[in-house]
Protein backbone atom coordinates (compact mmCIF):
# COMPACT_ATOMS: atom_id res chain seq x y z
CA UNK A 1 0.00 0.00 0.00
CA UNK A 2 1.29 3.29 -1.09
CA UNK A 3 1.91 5.85 1.37
CA UNK A 4 1.53 9.59 0.64
CA UNK A 5 3.81 12.22 2.52
CA UNK A 6 1.95 15.89 1.73
CA UNK A 7 4.57 18.64 2.06
CA UNK A 8 3.21 22.21 2.97
CA UNK A 9 4.97 24.10 -0.07
CA UNK A 10 3.89 27.99 1.39
CA UNK A 11 5.79 27.16 4.87
CA UNK A 12 8.24 30.52 5.36
CA UNK A 13 11.71 29.03 5.40
CA UNK A 14 12.80 30.19 8.36
CA UNK A 15 11.18 32.29 11.29
CA UNK A 16 12.30 35.82 10.27
CA UNK A 17 12.39 35.20 6.29
CA UNK A 18 9.32 33.87 3.91
CA UNK A 19 11.52 32.78 1.12
CA UNK A 20 15.27 32.05 0.13
CA UNK A 21 15.53 33.31 -2.79
CA UNK A 22 12.50 32.70 -5.02
CA UNK A 23 11.70 29.71 -3.21
CA UNK A 24 9.39 29.24 0.31
CA UNK A 25 11.05 26.85 2.63
CA UNK A 26 7.98 24.34 2.00
CA UNK A 27 9.23 24.33 -1.93
CA UNK A 28 12.83 23.46 -0.93
CA UNK A 29 12.21 20.84 1.71
CA UNK A 30 9.76 19.50 -0.84
CA UNK A 31 12.24 19.47 -3.49
CA UNK A 32 14.68 17.31 -1.18
CA UNK A 33 11.64 14.80 -0.04
CA UNK A 34 11.02 14.24 -4.12
CA UNK A 35 14.34 13.68 -4.93
CA UNK A 36 14.62 11.09 -1.93
CA UNK A 37 11.64 9.76 -2.73
CA UNK A 38 11.73 9.69 -6.52
CA UNK A 39 11.47 5.67 -7.61
CA UNK A 40 10.27 4.45 -4.60
CA UNK A 41 7.33 2.61 -5.54
CA UNK A 42 5.73 2.76 -1.64
CA UNK A 43 5.84 6.48 -1.66
CA UNK A 44 3.84 9.14 -3.23
CA UNK A 45 5.36 12.47 -2.64
CA UNK A 46 2.27 15.78 -2.84
CA UNK A 47 2.67 19.74 -2.67
CA UNK A 48 -0.02 20.82 -0.46
CA UNK A 49 -0.63 24.79 0.00
CA UNK A 50 -0.93 25.24 4.00
CA UNK A 51 -1.16 22.75 6.52
CA UNK A 52 -2.10 25.51 8.72
CA UNK A 53 0.94 24.33 10.47
CA UNK A 54 2.49 28.16 10.32
CA UNK A 55 4.23 28.40 13.99
CA UNK A 56 5.87 24.92 13.14
CA UNK A 57 6.78 25.50 9.64
CA UNK A 58 7.76 23.08 7.44
CA UNK A 59 4.90 20.81 8.19
CA UNK A 60 4.63 17.88 6.78
CA UNK A 61 1.51 14.94 6.28
CA UNK A 62 2.20 11.05 6.09
CA UNK A 63 -0.82 9.30 5.06
CA UNK A 64 -2.65 5.91 3.86
CA UNK A 65 -5.77 4.51 2.99
CA UNK A 66 -6.89 2.67 6.23
CA UNK A 67 -3.98 3.97 8.18
CA UNK A 68 -3.14 6.06 11.25
CA UNK A 69 -2.25 9.79 9.70
CA UNK A 70 0.26 12.28 10.99
CA UNK A 71 1.17 15.33 11.08
CA UNK A 72 4.69 16.54 11.81
CA UNK A 73 6.46 20.13 12.14
CA UNK A 74 9.13 22.12 12.66
CA UNK A 75 11.58 20.93 10.42
CA UNK A 76 13.91 22.62 8.69
CA UNK A 77 14.12 22.60 4.87
CA UNK A 78 16.99 20.35 4.25
CA UNK A 79 18.05 16.94 2.98
CA UNK A 80 18.81 15.32 6.14
CA UNK A 81 15.65 16.63 7.36
CA UNK A 82 13.58 14.85 4.35
CA UNK A 83 15.98 11.43 4.23
CA UNK A 84 14.02 11.52 7.51
CA UNK A 85 10.74 11.95 6.53
CA UNK A 86 11.15 9.36 3.69
CA UNK A 87 12.35 6.78 5.60
CA UNK A 88 9.88 7.48 8.40
CA UNK A 89 7.14 7.37 5.70
CA UNK A 90 8.82 3.98 4.34
CA UNK A 91 8.17 2.30 7.76
CA UNK A 92 4.60 3.58 7.63
CA UNK A 93 4.03 2.16 4.10
CA UNK A 94 5.70 -1.28 5.67
CA UNK A 95 3.07 -0.89 8.78
CA UNK A 96 -0.11 -2.89 8.78
CA UNK A 97 -1.66 0.27 10.89
CA UNK A 98 0.82 2.78 10.04
CA UNK A 99 1.97 2.91 13.83
CA UNK A 100 5.62 2.53 13.92
CA UNK A 101 6.93 1.74 17.03
CA UNK A 102 8.99 4.79 18.37
CA UNK A 103 12.53 2.93 18.89
CA UNK A 104 12.15 2.36 14.97
CA UNK A 105 11.54 6.29 14.32
CA UNK A 106 14.35 8.06 12.67
CA UNK A 107 15.72 10.27 14.71
CA UNK A 108 15.21 12.98 12.48
CA UNK A 109 11.56 12.87 13.23
CA UNK A 110 11.54 12.58 16.84
CA UNK A 111 10.43 15.80 18.54
CA UNK A 112 8.38 16.40 15.36
CA UNK A 113 5.14 14.73 15.68
CA UNK A 114 1.89 17.32 16.03
CA UNK A 115 -0.80 15.06 15.84
CA UNK A 116 -2.22 11.75 14.89
CA UNK A 117 -5.12 11.32 13.14
CA UNK A 118 -7.90 8.52 13.68
CA UNK A 119 -8.05 6.14 10.59
CA UNK A 120 -11.53 7.36 8.94
CA UNK A 121 -13.94 5.02 9.73
CA UNK A 122 -11.99 3.01 11.29
CA UNK A 123 -11.80 1.47 15.20
CA UNK A 124 -9.74 3.93 17.94
CA UNK A 125 -7.13 2.40 19.91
Amino acid sequence: MTTTIFVCDTCRYSADEKLLGEKTGGEILCEHVERLAAGNAAIEVKRQSCLMGCTRHCNIAVAAQEKLSYVLGEFLPNEDSAQAIVDYAVLHAESDSGRVPFREWPQGVKGHFVARLPVLGGETT
